[in-house]
């Protein structure tokens, strides 16, 4: 795509102000480009940009130029976009980054990470501002531009963008999200194989009328009825008495589940002692041991279908994310009252699972949830695909990427062929996206790269613990079904007394 004026490019990477400037006149299909200019380093953190104040440090960003656009690839389409180009050190590569929630904005601090670390970068609102779903109610265009639309309008946007910018497009285009950027992140292998050579889906929310049916099922049976409603302050009693059942399964005691699916607890152990079942800070009510069970259970029909897994032992410390009242989280009443009932009225508390997840799919009928297993023409090409989800996830059941990745295993042909493109690494004890009582900061961008770009696939990934910032415990994260296992000797603390099996 050629500029209407001269680009000047010196040595690797560097490229003269004026032609950032240049990129205004850009002209690219349903795109118009509102901002190209040269943003001096540290300077991005002084400035105000749509729907608000830019959020997050960004004091140690380097020089870049800054490109904003809009894209309208229909007639109620309003996608921002932004592209960041590196003026000097560009690593000839290009990372897109993901989004949360209902997206809204731009995500600024997942963009910052991409260009220190020498990338052209870009990200979207996918198509509208603020955190609400309220946006999809009779704009079914809108809801396409947020389900996956907006994602691939803004590759191809920007890689052109890229292109024009440094003479010469990406030699390797990624990207990188989680939770809804995870669902974006499968949405593009399966939709738009060509997009990228590599892909970073963490804790995918998905597929998302199914996380919504489980938010309102647990939500139903721990908020509904009051004697039913299990107290923030009794989820570290829970957990206590989950690792004491649980933790040295994997042959060390460290306050880990290491692989909670072989934890089998009855939160029963809990009931209140006395004949009347007393209620006590540290026990549980048998009305409270009812809603214990349905919240570490899979959300199933009567049929016995599964609808969505439940809570993994170990992550009962943050059982409030979906049931500490007084309701359901908002995303979830979003999509079902905006998008599955087109009822802002619509009442949480009338949510029929045999029912209601029936004409949630239909409504849906493919446009946001990302389930497709048939991943060969992204991996045909060579594409590779990078999944982690934390164990200890508060928001989304773990469970979901193993199932899809299960899924997966079978359209690939078996377990080495999908070894050979496609990998999960589950986290033990950590949140969602981060955080958590396990080793829950790794660089899963290091180990695309090594793959996509050098052939080596990642067999462990170091994770560390951090407190107070410093590293205050390692473990290696191991492709699924493979966990870390205690070699016998040496410290629990140390990623090198832990083999992957």
């Amino acid at each position: 795509m050629a500029l209407p004026v001269a680009l000047s490019v010196g040595r690797a990477g560097a490229v003269s102000a004026a032609s950032c400037e240049g990129l205004a006149s850009l002209s690219l299909p349903d795109t118009t480009i509102t901002m190209a200019q040269i943003v001096a380093p540290g300077a991005f953190a002084a400035l105000a940009v749509r729907g608000g104040r830019v959020p997050g440090p960004f004091a140690k960003l380097p020089s870049f130029c800054r490109v904003a656009a809009t894209l309208k690839p229909t007639s109620d389409s309003d996608i921002n976009v932004e592209v960041w180009l590196p003026t000097n050190g560009w690593n000839g590569k290009f990372q897109a980054v993901g989004n949360g929630g209902w997206a809204g904005t731009i995500s600024y601090p997942a963009m910052a990470e991409a260009l220190q670390r020498g990338y052209a970068t870009t990200s979207t609102d996918t198509g509208h501002v603020g955190g609400s779903g309220l946006f999809a109610l009779g704009h079914p265009e809108k809801l396409i531009d947020f389900a996956y639309r907006s994602e691939h309008e803004m590759t191809v946007k920007a890689k052109a963008i890229v292109a024009a910018f440094y003479g010469n497009g990406p030699k390797y285009s990624y990207w990188n999200g989680c939770s809804t950027g995870g669902r974006q992140g499968v949405a593009e292998a399966q939709r738009f194989p060509e997009d990228f050579d590599g892909i970073i889906a963490g804790a995918q929310a998905n597929p998302r009328t199914r996380l919504g049916a489980w938010h309102l099922a647990i939500g139903q049976a721990a908020l509904k009825d009051p004697a039913a409603f299990i107290p923030p302050s009794k989820y570290p009693a829970i957990h206590r008495a989950v690792l004491e059942a649980c933790d040295a399964i994997d042959g060390v005691k460290d306050g880990l589940i290491n692989d909670p699916p072989r934890c089998h607890f009855d939160p029963k152990v809990l009931t209140c002692k006395g004949p009347d079942g007393i209620d006590g800070p540290d026990c549980l009510t048998p009305r409270q041991v009812e809603t214990a069970k349905i919240v570490l259970s899979p959300v199933r029909t009567s049929r016995g279908e599964e609808i969505f897994p439940g809570y993994a032992p170990g992550a009962e410390l943050g059982w409030g994310g979906l049931v500490g009242g007084p309701e359901p989280t908002a995303i979830t009443l979003d999509h079902y009252k905006y998008v599955v009932f087109k009822d802002p009225n619509w009442d949480w508390r009338t949510f029929d699972l045999e029912r209601d997840v029936a004409i949630a799919d239909k409504v849906d009928n493919g446009t946001i949830n990302a389930i497709d297993p048939n991943l060969k023409p992204f991996t045909t090409r060579g594409g590779k695909l990078l999944m982690y989800h934390g164990w200890s996830d508060q928001l989304v059941g773990a469970g979901t990427s193993v199932n899809y990745y299960k899924s997966v295993t079978t359209a690939l042909g078996g377990p080495s062929k999908t070894m050979a493109s496609v990998r999960l690494f589950m986290v033990p004890g950590m949140g969602h996206c981060g955080g958590g009582e396990g080793p829950s900061t790794f660089d899963m961008v290091t180990a695309l790269e090594q793959w996509v770009e050098h052939g080596k696939a990642p067999d462990r990934i170091l994770a560390s613990h951090v407190t107070n910032g410093a590293s205050d415990r390692t473990r290696p994260l191991c492709p699924y079904p493979q966990v870390a296992t205690y070699k016998g000797s040496g410290s629990i603390d140390e990623a090198a007394s832990f083999t992957c099996k």
